[in-house]
C-alpha cells in the first residue's frame, strides 16, 4: 500500500552553509539528504555528519530526518522510530510525524500512526499525504467510513493523486461496492499507467466479478511494471510491490484451476524480503497455499487412520446460460463449512460431546446451503488431511465457516487444536503434536473472501503438570486461555473481513454439557438456519442461552473484523 512522504522545510543549501569539514559539505551533505542516495550510504553520511557535532537543534533534527528515511528504505521500522522520535525531540514537524506515523503503520501498530497523524496535521497546514497516510491507517483498522473519508480530503487537496484513488476504491471494494471500486482504480491508472499499484487492486476486483482472465492480466503487468522500474517513492515497503502482486495473481491462478502457475507465483512471493506487516501476511498465505498445492501433487495420497471426513455434494450447477465471466462468478459464490469434533480422547480427559455438536452443527450448515467437509474423533494426521482438502476447496469460495468442538489450548500467544492421539511426553515439542489455528487461518486469507470461525473449545493452558485431572469440561488444564486475536483483517486480508467466535470468555471453561451437546453448540445448532438472522445477531442470541442455561458460568465471546452484515441463512 503506497505511503507519501514529507520532505522537511529546510533545504540542504541551508544544512551545509554552516562551518563543518570540506569532505562534510562537499560529500556527506548531499549523499545524507537526497531521496535518491542509496539507503546504506545515506545511513552512513548521516551517521557520520551526527558525529562531526557540528549541528543542533533543528538542524541537527534535520539530519536524524534523513537518516530515518535511509532506515525507511531498508524496511528498518523500528530505527525509523527510534531515529524520527530523537528529530521530534529536538524539533517536531509535520514531515517527522508523518514518516514515524508511515513507520508504526508498517508495523502494523494502527492506533500509534493515527496519533502521529493528528499530530502532524494539527501543526497544519492541511495536506493530502497526510490524509492519505492516515487513511491507510484507518483502512488497517477496518475503520473505512473514516478511511474513505481521508481519501476525500486528499483528492480535494491533490485531484491528481493516483494511489488516494486507488485505495478508496480499494476500500470501497471492501465493503461491497465493485462498481464504485472499479471506477476509483481505473481513474487510478488512467491518471499515471506506470503504476504497478493499481492493477494489483483492480486485479482484486476482477477476481471478485469472477472474472479470473482479467485479474491475471493485470497483475502480469503489474509484475512487468514493477520489475521493469523499481517504486520511486522512499516510503514504499522495499519488495512490498512485487510480492503482492505474485500473491495475488497466484490466487487468480488457483480460482482459475492452473496449480502449476500459482505454485510458481507462491514460490515467487517466498522469495521476497517482507518488512512490512502486509507483505508478511501475503508471505502466510503463500507458504500455506504452495504447501497445499504441492500436497494435492503427492501420489499416492496418504489415507487417514482416522474416521473419514464426510462432504456433502455441492449442488448441482446451473445450464450454462450464462457468458463464462459469470459462471466464474457463481463458483466463487460458493459458501464452504469445514466441521470437525473430537472427543475420544486416548491420553487426556475424553470429551462425550463434541462428535454430536459437530454433526449437528453440519446437518444445521447443510440444510442452509453449504457444502460441509465434517471430521469426527479425528487423529493428527487425519485432522492435516480433512484441513488441508477443505482449505483448497476454499480457494474459490466467497464465505468459509470452521467450526470446532474439542479440547483447544494456547501456548505461547499462539491457539491450536487438539487431535484425539494427542500425548504429551517430557521432553517433546507439545505443538508438533497439535494443529496450529494461525495455519488456517493463513490459509483462508484473501480479500475476496468472509471467514467465520467457530470455536467450541477449552481455552485452557496445558503446560502445568496436572494434564487430564480436570473434570468433564473442554479443558485439558486450567490457566490462561485460548489467545484473543490480536488484530483481524490486518495485513492482507482488507476485504469482508473475519469473525471469530469462542464457546466461552477469556479465561473461562467451556462445560462439554450434560446433554447430548455443549450449552454452546446446543444454542448455535438452533439458530444458525434462522432465515434473515445476521451472524453477530445470531451470536447475540446463542450468548444469551448460553449465560441462561449455564446459570452465568459461561458467557460466549467473539472477535469481529467484519465490515458489514453477513447471513448464513439467506433472508
Amino acid at each position: 500500500m503506497r505511503r507519501l512522504l514529507l520532505i522537511p522545510c529546510l533545504l540542504a543549501a541551508f544544512l551545509w552553509s554552516a562551518p563543518c569539514s570540506a569532505q562534510a559539505r562537499a560529500q556527506l551533505g548531499p549523499l545524507c539528504t537526497t531521496d535518491t542516495t542509496p539507503a546504506d550510504q545515506m545511513i552512513d553520511a548521516c551517521t557520520k555528519i551526527i558525529a562531526l557535532k557540528v549541528f543542533s537543534g533543528e538542524k541537527l533534527a534535520t539530519i536524524y530526518f534523513w537518516r530515518a528515511v535511509g532506515w525507511n528504505k531498508k524496511g528498518n521500522y523500528a530505527q525509523v522510530i527510534a531515529d524520527a522520535t530523537e528529530a521530534l525531540r529536538l524539533k517536531p514537524s509535520t514531515a517527522v510525524y508523518n514518516l514515524r506515523g508511515s513507520a508504526y503503520y508498517d508495523k502494523g501498530e494502527y492506533d500509534i500512526a493515527i496519533a502521529d497523524f493528528n499530530d502532524a496535521l494539527r501543526m497544519g497546514p492541511p495536506s493530502g499525504i497526510i490524509y492519505h497516510n492516515r487513511g491507510n491507517a484507518y483502512r488497517g483498522k477496518g475503520e473505512y467510513a473514516k478511511t474513505i473519508a481521508d481519501y476525500d480530503a486528499a483528492i480535494r487537496t491533490g485531484p491528481k493523486s493516483a494511489f488516494s484513488y486507488q485505495n478508496r476504491g480499494s476500500s470501497k471494494q471492501a465493503l461491497g461496492d465493485l462498481d464504485g471500486a472499479l471506477a476509483d482504480i481505473n481513474e487510478a491508472v488512467r491518471i499515471d499507467p506506470s503504476l504497478p499499484q493499481p492493477l494489483i487492486s483492480r486485479a482484486v476486483i476482477w477476481r471478485a466479478k469472477g472474472e479470473i482472465a482479467r485479474a491475471i492480466a493485470d497483475t502480469t503487468e503489474a509484475i512487468r511494471l514493477a520489475k521493469a522500474k523499481a517504486p520511486a517513492n522512499i516510503m514504499t515497503p522495499p519488495g512490498s510491490v512485487l510480492i503482492s502482486a505474485y500473491t495475488q495473481r497466484g490466487l487468480a491462478y488457483e480460482a482459475k484451476g492452473d496449480a502449476a502457475h500459482a505454485k510458481e507465483d507462491y514460490a515467487s512471493v517466498l522469495e521476497g524480503v517482507a518488512s512490512d506487516a502486509g507483505s508478511k501476511a501475503n508471505q502466510a498465505t503463500a507458504k500455506v497455499r504452495l504447501a497445499l498445492l504441492k500436497e494435492a501433487d503427492a501420489a499416492p495420497r496418504k489415507t487417514a487412520a482416522a474416521p473419514a471426513a464426510e462432504s456433502s455434494p455441492a449442488p448441482a450447477p446451473p445450464a450454462p446460460t450464462a457468458p463464462t465471466a459469470r459462471v466464474q462468478a457463481a463458483a466463487i459464490a460458493r459458501r464452504v463449512a469445514l466441521v470437525i469434533g473430537n472427543g475420544a480422547y486416548a491420553h487426556v480427559k475424553a470429551l462425550p460431546n463434541p462428535p454430536n455438536d459437530a454433526h449437528a452443527i453440519a446437518r444445521s450448515l447443510r440444510d442452509i446451503g453449504f457444502t460441509v467437509s465434517e471430521g469426527l474423533d479425528l487423529d493428527r494426521d487425519a485432522m492435516q488431511t480433512t484441513i488441508h482438502d477443505f482449505l483448497r476447496e476454499a480457494a474459490r469460495s466467497q464465505i468459509a465457516v470452521v467450526y470446532y468442538a474439542g479440547h483447544g489450548v494456547q501456548v505461547d500467544g499462539r491457539n491450536y487444536l487438539v487431535p484425539v492421539d494427542i500425548e504429551f511426553k517430557a521432553g517433546g515439542r507439545m505443538t508438533d503434536a497439535m494443529v496450529d489455528m494461525d495455519t488456517i487461518m493463513a490459509g483462508l486469507d484473501d480479500q475476496i473472501r468472509t471467514n467465520i470461525l467457530i470455536l467450541d473449545a477449552c481455552r485452557n493452558n496445558p503446560m502445568a503438570p496436572q494434564v487430564a485431572s480436570a473434570g468433564p469440561s473442554r479443558g485439558i488444564e486450567a490457566g490462561s486461555g485460548l489467545a484473543a486475536p490480536a488484530s483481524l483483517g490486518s495485513g492482507s486480508t482488507l476485504g469482508a473481513g473475519t469473525l471469530i467466535a469462542f464457546a466461552t470468555a477469556p479465561g473461562q471453561v467451556a462445560l462439554d454439557g450434560e446433554g447430548a451437546n455443549s450449552p454452546f453448540s446446543a444454542a448455535l445448532s438452533r439458530h444458525v438456519g434462522t432465515p434473515g438472522l445476521e451472524v453477530q445477531q445470531m451470536l447475540t442470541r446463542v450468548r444469551a442461552e448460553v449465560v441462561a442455561a449455564t446459570k452465568g458460568k459461561q458467557v460466549p465471546w467473539s472477535n469481529s473484523s467484519l465490515l458489514g452484515e453477513v447471513y448464513l441463512a439467506e433472508r
